[in-house]
């Protein structure tokens, strides 16, 4: 067994999906009457659909919504994305990296802020194993920026939180992981730039999966 575990964030880490899950948000948003520039989403991405509904609704000077209005939206994009998951492809040495991290007997996870229907089509993509624990939105009270579903997901793997490395690609990422108190490792294959994963406490940054494969001693990993 290693001395290090790694907890994996799934849209934009491990699977090209970011720019479907912006769509799915933009159609349900427009649903509601609530118009907003795609670039404005993206930027949310990754927090939890409460959440992200509400900091984007803070931004444009418009109040919460109520609870069942809010509830309709976040259904509304689940069911936008899932027609969408034709569209979505594995990153760039994602399987390679989980079939060696298996082979090398590093523990691992996956915690998502989606749901357990945006996160099925993804993880059947990925061929994730039945025994590797998977933490979803519906299996915490808060999700990214808090650190619940990091936390969660160390504990399903018998691993201290503090022993793990989270592996995301935005910002909301790097800060649930400094709450939880793990190190955090950035990837671009979100669309947020190096800079800004770094000052939301990223110790490394990598381009995409396949990069970070190659770098897997910079975080205490050992190769044979």
């Amino acid at each position: 067994m290693a001395d290090v575990a790694i907890l994996f964030d799934l849209d934009g880490t491990l699977v090209d999906s970011v720019y479907q899950h912006v769509l799915a948000w933009r159609q349900a948003l427009e649903s509601a009457g609530i118009q907003l520039s795609v670039w404005r989403i993206h930027r949310r991405i990754g927090m939890s659909g409460g959440l992200f509904v509400n900091a984007l609704l803070r931004e444009i000077g418009m109040a919460r919504l109520p609870k069942h209005e809010m509830d309709e939206i976040i259904k509304r994009h689940g069911e936008a994305f899932v027609t969408m998951k034709d569209q979505v492809r594995p990153l760039p040495g994602s399987k390679e990296l989980l079939k060696k991290l298996n082979e090398l007997n590093v523990p691992w996870a996956i915690a998502t802020s989606g749901t357990k229907m945006t996160s099925q089509p993804s993880l059947s993509m990925l061929e994730v194993p039945d025994t590797v624990p998977v933490v979803t939105r519906e299996e915490v009270s808060a999700a990214k920026p808090d650190p619940d579903l990091f936390i969660a997901a160390a504990k399903k793997l018998g691993v201290p939180v503090e022993q793990c490395v989270v592996v995301g690609d935005s910002i909301w990422d790097m800060l649930a992981a400094q709450r939880a108190r793990a190190l955090g490792v950035g990837l671009l294959s979100g669309g947020y730039g190096r800079e800004e994963l770094e000052r939301a406490g990223a110790y490394r940054v990598y381009d995409d999966p396949h990069d970070f494969s190659m770098h897997l001693d910079e975080i205490g990993v050992r190769e044979p």
